[in-house]
């Protein structure tokens, strides 16, 4: 029986993904197993938070990449397909020509979405579903560029914002200082509102910690770990912690800015633990993909 696949593509500020995923017939969208994945360092957001746009060479690599998704995609038959970009192209001010580019060389389309479009995206990867814990919750997604955040009570979004604050913006010294007020300030409010609430971490960065930190599977990441693993690799010079914990280049930078922002949410929030079940905006990509192709389909 051959497999019902489905791809996300995820042009993020600090790597592009392909994710591939699929069920076979009479399975459910929650029955969606991972296919095939690949994460390329581009770094888009070194380029749209320093010069303001993304440079030639980047373009073109990106068109390179964006066309071997393309081959990759027929090669598992995939039936149905986004491409998401996010703050970099967002912000890069030649981003929508860069993406109209692309498309008109790959045939891929690409959509350039907002930060509570993100959010949402996010949501619909069903985390709550996952945790199986009803309750509140803060779902937070830091990015290379942005974060963005979703207020979720009882399996119902409440409420997505989105902050001009990720890992690539805090390397370039180009996060504004008010828009940290604003996070902490919103936090805080949050916080008077649903004593009980619960963080679930997403984003390459809060995987690796939780890794790092050798919490068992399946149990929240608590606060006090999350200080040791931010001390330990913020004591480490860059190429020590690649070696140390096995951390590619792109990652052993933004990982420290990551986990100083995760400390500071968690405290802002009074919350003692990060729940991290490792999903993010492909998978929720993924997820309605499959839900619309089940929808018309049965």
């Amino acid at each position: 029986m051959e497999q019902i696949n489905f791809a996300a593509i995820d042009i993020g500020s600090n790597a592009v993904r392909l994710l591939i995923k699929g069920i076979y017939k009479g399975e459910t969208a929650n029955q969606l197993k991972k296919t095939f994945i690949v994460r390329v360092p581009l770094r888009l957001g070194q380029d749209a938070f320093t010069l303001g746009r993304i440079s030639n060479d980047k373009t073109e690599r990106l068109l390179r990449l964006i066309a071997a998704f393309k081959q990759m995609m027929q090669v598992y038959r995939v039936i149905s397909y986004r491409a998401c970009a996010t703050s970099a192209m967002r912000d890069a001010s030649n981003g929508s020509e860069v993406v109209r580019y692309i498309s008109e060389q790959t045939g891929i389309k690409i959509d350039i979405i907002d930060g509570k479009e993100e959010a949402r995206i996010v949501y619909d990867s069903h985390i709550v579903d996952i945790l199986n814990r009803p309750g509140d919750y803060l779902y937070v997604d830091i990015g290379g560029g942005s974060t963005e955040t979703s207020l979720i009570q009882d399996c119902k979004l409440k409420d997505s914002r989105s902050y001009n604050i990720g890992t690539v913006r805090i390397l370039n010294n180009k996060v504004k200082k008010e828009e940290l007020l604003k996070l902490y300030s919103d936090l805080k409010s949050l916080a008077l509102e649903y004593p009980d609430i619960s963080i679930i971490g997403s984003g390459g960065n809060i995987n690796k910690i939780y890794k790092l930190s050798g919490t068992t599977k399946g149990e929240p990441l608590s606060l006090e770990s999350l200080y040791q693993v931010s001390n330990m690799l913020q004591a480490l010079p860059i190429k020590e912690r690649m070696k140390q914990y096995d951390l590619k280049p792109d990652r052993a930078d933004v990982i420290v800015p990551a986990a100083e922002l995760f400390i500071q949410i968690t405290r802002h929030l009074n919350c003692k633990s990060i729940w991290v079940p490792t999903i993010g905006i492909a998978d929720g990509i993924t997820y309605s993909l499959c839900s619309d192709y089940l929808n018309t389909h049965n």
